[in-house]
């Protein structure tokens, strides 16, 4: 997978999760388990997924307590199944108790995004799935793990990426031809640049600027055809903007290169997770 995430560079982010659930003032653990206790336990699935964040549960630990043991038992992209373990927990006990949700939401959220582009993947059977900009906030370069880890390719990471023009921006600058030109002129030839068309008249403006590549939103099919032949060979095509379990398959038959859809990121249900502790 591309954009390897260097967990460490994570830790200020899981610091603030950490600080958000009080788990260094947990005043219920603090005050029924003794500060010498000890325990170990296992981190378990409670349904069908696409396993995603096992190493955030291990950084977790190590921040909360450097005495915490974490041993990983499943590999990032396998799928797991309701009852089956895939992590060993050891140390303090007050440690292992006050990191457990902030583990289990991640673990929880990352998978969830996993699976669900796992899904969309075996039904394109192809490697032109990309996710967008439509993530939640401060959790955008994990969500997009999540998405690599699913067999998802990921689109631009931010607004400092390349040039992407979409409707407001053609409403506000003239138009597609206006604005592919006004952004080429601005950083030249070397700059990619993506262009937002609804109609044939749209790409034949996008082709004419100059653009490096169309996305196709709401196009009629017959528009579609068209542009499909008429930049055949000189631009890249991109479709989105609704795509779903339930159409991606009609889609998926369409002589596009790249397929995004931000339901990976902003409509993916949780896989559930579970920690058992148990006294040493």
């Amino acid at each position: 997978m591309s954009e390897k995430i260097n967990w460490k560079s994570i830790r200020p982010f899981l610091k603030q999760a950490l600080l958000e659930d009080g788990a260094w003032n947990d005043r219920t653990t603090q005050s029924v388990i003794p500060a010498s206790a000890r325990a170990f336990g296992e981190v378990l699935a409670k349904g069908e997924g696409v396993l995603a964040g096992l190493p955030l549960v291990a950084e977790i630990y190590k921040m909360i307590d450097k005495r915490c043991r974490v041993k990983i038992l499943r590999q990032e992209g396998s799928v797991v199944r309701r009852g089956m373990k895939v992590a060993l927990l050891e140390g303090p006990a007050r440690a292992l108790l006050s990191g457990e949700r902030v583990s289990l939401n991640l673990l929880s959220r990352l998978s969830g995004v996993a699976s669900l582009t796992r899904q969309f993947r075996n039904i394109l059977k192809s490697p032109r799935l990309y996710d967008t900009r439509k993530t939640t906030p401060l959790l955008r370069v994990l969500e997009r793990y999540a998405v690599r880890v699913g067999g998802g390719q990921n689109h631009r990471l931010n607004l400092e990426g390349h040039v992407l023009i979409k409707d407001n921006h053609l409403r506000l600058g003239g138009g597609v031809y206006a604005t592919v030109t006004a952004a080429r002129k601005k950083y030249g030839k070397k700059e990619f640049i993506e262009v937002e068309v609804e109609n044939f008249d749209e790409a034949v403006s996008a082709l004419k600027a100059g653009a490096d590549i169309i996305l196709v939103d709401n196009a009629s099919p017959k528009d579609f055809d068209r542009i499909l032949n008429l930049v055949k060979g000189k631009m890249q095509v991109e479709t989105s903007g609704g795509l779903t379990l339930k159409n991606i398959r009609h889609y998926s038959k369409l002589k596009v290169d790249r397929f995004s859809s931000g339901a990976l990121t902003h409509s993916a249900p949780s896989i559930d997770f579970s920690i058992e502790l148990y006294p040493r």
